[in-house]
């Protein structure tokens, strides 16, 4: 099958503007141009995106490696592994949350909300289990469920009323506080009990095989979801990327990989509170990028009006999507109360919100919507804790890291905003 690089219009069609035409940049295939051109294409790919606007992860990652080659230089313990795994445990609350705030991004929308709920699904572990004494698995659904519940009245008044997303969570947003502070009493804290809730940011695989396992496991699901998703490819007669490309690819996921598990098995061992996170990660990206009801979700960030003339049921998805934040939401508030091993009145207050949407917007995922992954909640929150653990090995104070977080979110999204502006002038956005 001959695939056509370029493409001509007809002779009697006309070019509004030749200029512009004339120079717009040709976009091909990056699997053609790797199988054609070797180690050349990946330089042609990589000058077209730069030109394009188009950076994806790159400025998030460099700018990682910057934050620990600064924290390193100030301090040698930074880099250690006791140091690096702590951060890997505190980010997964966060982070968590963040995911569910991908969703809400994509549709081009926000969620205010999701500090307090948060909190509420804490506060609501806590009084049922503690108080109560109710089973702890029936109070973690419930406490979940509460989190999905709260999500999906947002987006019924959202969707259904046609109430601003931003008035919606910012009702939810004091509601949700006043009723966290209501049920958790004039007391303020419930300390948890040891068990299912606290182990999840407590509990370590001791064995040195559990780390390298996953490792292991992480690399072969890779390679082997890359290498039969080009033999579908090949089948059908679309590009594809040629085996080298997927090795070369899959050899620098181990070495991440592996280096990971070298670390935490210099410590504790591999974080249960990881391995969830990860779970989440992966899971939420298949549903996003494989499923139709992902596709949905960035066809709605793209334009509602051709949505919803395509047959998609916009309200719907709507609600669902904030139904998942809430979710997302809840679950993130129980993995800081397991942190802290209680529910107090301060969780998800203060600038813990802010962080929540600064991880998911460094992270890569645009404000504009119909743009981002749930592994951008990974690295903004990889981002956001870094800074906090650094700055607290210098005895920086709370004033100084909100500053550096804030400089850093409006970097981020400035590049988001000329990014944009650069993939229409490209003819790409």
């Amino acid at each position: 099958m001959s695939i056509d690089k370029t493409s001509t219009p007809p002779k009697d069609e006309a070019v509004e503007n030749p200029e512009a035409a004339a120079g717009a940049d040709v976009a091909v295939d990056p699997r053609l141009l790797v199988r054609e051109q070797g180690f050349a294409g990946y330089l042609t790919e990589f000058k077209r995106k730069m030109k394009a606007g188009d950076l994806g992860s790159l400025p998030v990652v460099v700018g990682l490696i910057v934050i620990w080659i600064i924290f390193q230089s100030l301090n040698s313990n930074f880099l250690t592994a006791g140091n690096l795994s702590d951060i890997s445990v505190a980010m997964v609350g966060t982070g968590m949350i963040a995911v569910g705030i991908v969703f809400v991004l994509l549709l081009g929308e926000i969620d205010l909300s999701v500090g307090s709920v948060s909190g509420v699904a804490g506060a609501t572990f806590a009084v049922l289990n503690i108080t109560h004494g109710m089973n702890e698995v029936l109070a973690l659904v419930l406490a979940v469920l509460t989190g999905t519940v709260a999500g999906a009245v947002h987006g019924f008044f959202f969707a259904r009323i046609g109430v601003p997303a931003f008035a919606v969570t910012l009702a939810g947003l004091l509601f949700w506080q006043g009723f966290m502070l209501q049920i958790l009493g004039s007391n303020g804290t419930i300390n948890l009990d040891d068990g299912i809730v606290t182990n999840l940011t407590s509990y370590y695989f001791t064995d040195v095989a559990a780390a390298y396992g996953l490792a292991i496991v992480a690399v072969a699901g890779y390679f082997l979801t890359a290498y039969l998703g080009n033999r579908r490819r090949e089948a059908v007669g679309i590009p594809s990327r040629p085996l080298s490309d997927i090795v070369v690819r899959t050899a620098l996921l181990a070495v991440v990989s592996f280096a990971v598990a070298i670390v935490y098995n210099q410590y504790k061992g591999l974080p249960l509170a990881v391995v969830i996170f990860l779970a989440v990660l992966v899971i939420s990206d298949f549903v996003l990028r494989r499923t139709a009801y992902g596709r949905k979700i960035f066809a709605l960030g793209g334009s509602v009006e051709a949505s919803r003339r395509a047959g998609i049921n916009v309200e719907m998805v709507r609600i669902s999507v904030f139904a998942i934040a809430g979710t997302f939401a809840a679950i993130g508030g129980l993995f800081v109360a397991s942190k802290i091993a209680s529910a107090n009145q301060g969780a998800g207050t203060g600038e813990f919100l802010m962080n929540v949407i600064a991880a998911a917007v460094i992270g890569g995922t645009s404000l504009f919507g119909g743009r981002g992954r749930t592994w951008d909640a990974l690295l903004g929150v990889l981002v956001i804790v870094s800074i906090q653990y650094g700055l607290a090995l210098e005895g920086v104070g709370a004033p100084v890291q909100y500053m550096i977080t804030g400089g850093v979110l409006l970097a981020t999204v400035v590049i988001d905003a000329v990014t944009r502006k650069t993939q229409k002038t490209a003819g790409r956005a």
